[in-house]
């Protein structure tokens, strides 16, 4: 088989597994049950078959005798009595015809013969016409020519109803089918509901363990699985704890004997790099907490009020930030996460591009929360791994700027925590806009 073909089949080939399951399970059940349907129709054929030639060698052979024992003023009084649905009696040579080929004739021609039991001279033909029919001629004893019209009927070995009964049947199938699909797919689902609300920071509702063993098995395992998550995140959060109190009191020592040492360019190399340090260990405090969440509830803002004073607090110090949209009413979020992360990227536009622009909009139920800015933006390529930790971009972006590279990182995980979700691309024009979703 080609690729393409290959190819093809793989398009038509459904790509969920509920619709695959579906299929696999509906077309062997119709299969066999077709099957089953197709020896049962081709038994009750050959056994109605088999009755129908029984019945017409027996009723001619009786018939036969009968009109050659008769005298022959009295046989057309009998003609009438001794017909039968499926042929009747002709005093007299009959029509002519030609040899009849057919299977269907020969097997009746055969029994017509039986019934004579080659006493009499036998000629069955075909009689051309619009429907099948067949004439057996013969001469009985007395010397006089009798006719046998047959014309044959078709063989109904189901009775009428039986098809609706199949056609019901049948809609039975697909829905006890589609009822065992759902009830094993089911599980699969509640388990992709549990791994997309996973949030080892709420403690919501375990996993039902109810159901059949392998079932309940899985629901264990992924809510053991789930316990093991938080526990490792708090553990994380309080070893970092714990080494940053640890790391303040030197880092506080040096520094105080960096201050008390005579001015020169070395100790002016140690504060910054001291600072750096400091720096890095209260970033990396930030988003080991930031990653398990800090704590803070949910509650409602207004949301044009909320963007307006974040925007004042820069315009007062003296910093270009400016709203060029904003939408009435309130969002339920955390507060102090949502400001902190579009501070974060206020404070980016500001360093990279000197100046932040502030935009809200409302799709459909989401609202949207951009910040834009004019600077050198970031490649296409690398604007995945930006938001990833310790991440920082060559060029403008780096260490001599004064970042850590946790920035977005951090952001990235105060979205997850409000229940919203972050996209970072390049404005038309230049420049770099973060698009914060709120659900």
């Amino acid at each position: 088989m080609s690729a393409g073909a290959k190819a093809h089949l793989r398009r038509l080939w459904p790509s969920t597994l509920r619709v695959r399951l579906f299929f696999i399970l509906l077309v062997g059940l119709a299969v066999a049950y077709g099957l089953s349907f197709t020896v049962l129709y081709v038994e009750r054929y050959m056994s109605a078959k088999a009755v129908m030639l029984g019945t017409l060698e027996s009723d001619l052979a009786t018939s036969i005798a009968i009109l050659d024992r008769l005298p022959a003023s009295e046989r057309p009084e009998w003609l009438e009595r001794l017909s039968r649905g499926a042929y009747h009696f002709v005093l007299g040579p009959g029509l002519p015809g030609v040899p009849d080929t057919s299977g269907r004739g020969s097997e009746i021609a055969g029994k017509i013969e039986e019934a004579v039991g080659h006493r009499f001279p036998l000629t069955v033909v075909a009689i051309p016409g619009e429907t099948e029919r067949l004439q057996a001629h013969l001469t009985l004893s007395d010397g006089n020519p009798l006719t046998i019209d047959v014309t044959p009927r078709g063989v109904m070995p189901i009775a009428g109803w039986l098809p609706y009964v199949f056609a019901i049947q049948m809609m039975l199938l697909v829905l006890c089918t589609w009822l065992a699909v759902r009830q094993a797919i089911r599980p699969l689902t509640h388990f992709a509901a549990a791994a997309d609300a996973l949030d080892p920071e709420r403690k919501g509702p375990a996993l039902s363990e109810e159901g059949p063993s392998e079932i309940a098995h899985a629901a264990r395992a992924f809510n053991a699985m789930r316990e093991r998550i938080r526990q490792y995140l708090d553990e994380r959060v309080q070893i970092l704890a714990a080494i940053s109190h640890d790391l303040q009191t030197p880092i506080t020592r040096m520094r105080l004997r960096a201050d008390v040492a005579d001015d020169s360019a070395e100790k002016d190399k140690l504060l910054l790099d001291l600072a750096e340090i400091e720096r890095l260990v209260q970033d990396g405090i930030a988003y080991a907490r930031s990653a398990h969440g800090n704590g803070e509830k949910f509650s409602r803002i207004d949301l044009a009020s909320f963007i307006d004073s974040l925007s004042y607090d820069y315009q007062d110090t003296g910093k270009p930030v400016s709203v060029v949209s904003t939408i009435a009413g309130t969002v339920s979020t955390k507060p102090h996460a949502l400001r902190r992360i579009l501070s974060n990227f206020i404070d980016n536009a500001l360093k990279f591009a000197g100046a932040a622009e502030i935009g809200v909009e409302r799709r459909e139920q989401d609202i949207v929360i951009t910040v834009m800015d004019r600077g050198p933006g970031i490649p296409e390529d690398l604007l995945q791994a930006a938001m990833q930790p310790f991440f920082r971009l060559e060029q403008s972006r780096n260490r001599e700027t004064g970042g850590t590279g946790l920035g977005l990182a951090i952001a990235q995980q105060l979205t997850t925590a409000i229940g919203g979700s972050l996209k970072l691309y390049n404005r038309r024009g230049g420049g770099l806009a973060a698009e914060i979703t709120i659900r």
